[in-house]
C-alpha cells in the first residue's frame, strides 16, 4: 500500500551555433536518445552542462546537466528553438521528448528542440531514491512515511533544496547562453508549466512564446484537491457509461458497484496471483482500496484508458481481481522508474507542502473521494522531515505578460481541470485556452493539436485558432468503452 501511495501519485551535421570550440563553453556530440532501456533511439546531439550546485554561490561544488538537441528538418533553421519541459515532478525532459517526438514533428520542420534534463532527473544529477521492496509491502502509516523520507534523504548525492524549479529556471537560461541563441519557445506540459512559467516570469525577454499542456496555476499548492479532482473525473466518466446505450446496457449500476467494491477492499484485500504483464513473472499482489485507488487514477488520465476502466471494475466487482491489479502493476511500476522521487520531494515540499493549509480542503471532502485522504497524508508526512529549498518570492503569482500563451486543457482531466488554466491566465494579455471535449491530462498528441501549436510558434501568434477549435469539436474523440475484452465497441 506503501508503494501503491508513493508510485501512483512520470547523418547529422554540426548546428551552427551549437558546437562550441571553447573548451569553458557547451559542446556537443553526436548521439542518441530514447524513452529508456528497450525502446528505439532518435539521433541527437548531446553534451553537458556544467552548473554549481547553487547558483548564488558560483563556488559550490559542480554538477553535470544533461543536454541533447534534436536539429530541425530545414536546413535554415528559425533563430529560437522549442525547449520542451516535462512534468512530474521528476521526470527526464530527454525522455519525456523521445517518447512524444512525433508529435513535435510539425515544430520540428523549421525549429531545433532542445532538451534539458532538468536537475535532479534523468542524467542530470539524478535524486534517485531506491525503493524498499520489503517496506512496500507495509501498510502507509504517517511514521512509515516519514521513515521512508529519512531513508530517501540520506542516500541522495546532494542537497535536494538546490533542486527545485527556482533554481532550475537559472540552468535553463545558462543553457540559453551557452547555445548563444537569442529567446526559447517553451512548451512545459503538468508540472512542466510551472517551470515554464517561472522562466517567463523571470526572464521576459527571452521568452518567444509559451504552451501550457495541463496546467498548473503558480497560486495553487498541489496535493489537497488532487483526491477531489480525481473523484470529480470518476463521476464524468462514470456518467458517460449510463448515458452510453452500450455500455450502460453492460453495466448497468456501474458507480454503485464501484462503491460496492470499494468498501469490500477496504474491509479485506485480496491477494491476486498473475504474470508480471511486462516481465511475464509470477507475482503475487496484495490488492486493497489503495490499490485499486491507484490504478484507476492513472488509468483516468486518457481517453484511451479510460475506455477500459467499466470493463476492469466490472470484472474484479464479479470476483477476477486479475485485469486491474495488472493494470496497477504496471503504472505503480512504470512512475516508480520514471520519476525520481528525491528531485519530486524537493520541489514539492518546498513549493506546495507549506501551502497546503491555503487550499481550504477538509478531511471530509477527502473521506468522499475514492482516493481518500492517504495521498495527501504520505505527502504530509513526507515533508514533515524534508527540506525547504530554495524558492523565489515570486514563484507562486500569476504569471503577468504579454507574451503569446497557448493553453491547452481536457474537460476530463483528473488533475488539472480546465478551470486552472484559466487562474494561471488572469495576468495574461495575449493567450487562448483551447479545451478538449472527454479529454485527459495532457493534448500533445491529440488529433489537431500537434499543428495547431507548430502555427502558433511559427507566427507567435493565434491565427487559425478558430479553425483549431473547429477541428478538434469535429475529429477529437474518446476511445468507446470496452464491453469486453476484445476491444472497444463500434
Amino acid at each position: 500500500m506503501l508503494r501503491a501511495c508513493l508510485a501512483a501519485l512520470l547523418a547529422l551535421a554540426a548546428l551552427p551555433g551549437f558546437a562550441a570550440s571553447d573548451p569553458t563553453e557547451l559542446v556537443l556530440t553526436d548521439c542518441r536518445i530514447s524513452a529508456g532501456p528497450g525502446y528505439p533511439g532518435l539521433k541527437a546531439r548531446c553534451g553537458r552542462l556544467t552548473r554549481p550546485l547553487d547558483p548564488a554561490a558560483p563556488e559550490s561544488p559542480a554538477i553535470e546537466l544533461a543536454v541533447a538537441v534534436v536539429p530541425a528538418l530545414s536546413l535554415e533553421p528559425a533563430p529560437t528553438p522549442l525547449v520542451p519541459i516535462a512534468g512530474g515532478p521528476g521526470q527526464s525532459t530527454i525522455e519525456f521528448f523521445a517518447a512524444y517526438a512525433g508529435a513535435f514533428e510539425a515544430i520540428r520542420r523549421n525549429r531545433d528542440i532542445v532538451l534539458l534534463d532538468q536537475r535532479g532527473t534523468g542524467d542530470s544529477a539524478a535524486l534517485d531514491c531506491p525503493f524498499d521492496e520489503a517496506q512496500g509491502e507495509l501498510e502507509f502509516t504517517p511514521e512509515r512515511g516519514r521513515e521512508e523520507a529519512r531513508r530517501c534523504l540520506n542516500q541522495l548525492p546532494h542537497d535536494p533544496r538546490f533542486f527545485t524549479t527556482s533554481v532550475a529556471v537559472t540552468d535553463l537560461e545558462a543553457l540559453r547562453e551557452a547555445l548563444r541563441v537569442p529567446a526559447f519557445d517553451l512548451y512545459g506540459i503538468s508540472y512542466g508549466t510551472r517551470v515554464a512559467q517561472h522562466y517567463a516570469r523571470q526572464y521576459p525577454e527571452t521568452t518567444r512564446t509559451v504552451i501550457l499542456d495541463g496546467v498548473v496555476p503558480p497560486q495553487v499548492a498541489l496535493g489537497p484537491a488532487i483526491a477531489i479532482h480525481a473523484q470529480g473525473a470518476l463521476d464524468r466518466i462514470f456518467g458517460r457509461c449510463a448515458t452510453s446505450a452500450g455500455c450502460n446496457a453492460r453495466f448497468p449500476g456501474i458507480a454503485a458497484r464501484f462503491a460496492g467494491l470499494k468498501r469490500r477492499l477496504a474491509d479485506e484485500p485480496v491477494t491476486v496471483e498473475l504474470p508480471h504483464p511486462v516481465s511475464a513473472r509470477p507475482e503475487t499482489v496484495s490488492f486493497g482500496a489503495a490499490e485499486l485507488a491507484g490504478a484507476l487514477r492513472m488509468l483516468s488520465y486518457h481517453p484511451s484508458t479510460v475506455a477500459l476502466m467499466p470493463l476492469l471494475i466490472d470484472e474484479a466487482w464479479a470476483g477476477n481481481y486479475r485485469p486491474i491489479a495488472a493494470q496497477y502493476l504496471m503504472t505503480s511500476r512504470s512512475i516508480a522508474e520514471a520519476l525520481s522521487i528525491g528531485m519530486h520531494n524537493a520541489v514539492v515540499c518546498t513549493e506546495d507542502a507549506p501551502f497546503f493549509a491555503h487550499e481550504n480542503v477538509t478531511r471530509e471532502m477527502l473521506e468522499a473521494t475514492y482516493i481518500g485522504p492517504l495521498q495527501l497524508e504520505a505527502l504530509q508526512a513526507m515533508c514533515a522531515v524534508w527540506p525547504e529549498g530554495v524558492r523565489d518570492p515570486t514563484l507562486r503569482l500569476p504569471l503577468a505578460t504579454d507574451t503569446p500563451v497557448l493553453l491547452l486543457s481536457g474537460d476530463a482531466d483528473p488533475i488539472t481541470p480546465p478551470e486552472f488554466a484559466e487562474l494561471a491566465a488572469v495576468g495574461m494579455t495575449r493567450h487562448r485556452h483551447l479545451v478538449g471535449e472527454h479529454q485527459g491530462h495532457g493534448q500533445l498528441t491529440r488529433t489537431c493539436i500537434p499543428e495547431a501549436m507548430a502555427k502558433f510558434v511559427e507566427t507567435a501568434s493565434f491565427d487559425g485558432i478558430e479553425e483549431v477549435r473547429t477541428c478538434m469539436k469535429e475529429r477529437q474523440f474518446a476511445m468507446p468503452f470496452f464491453l469486453d475484452f476484445t476491444g472497444p465497441a463500434p
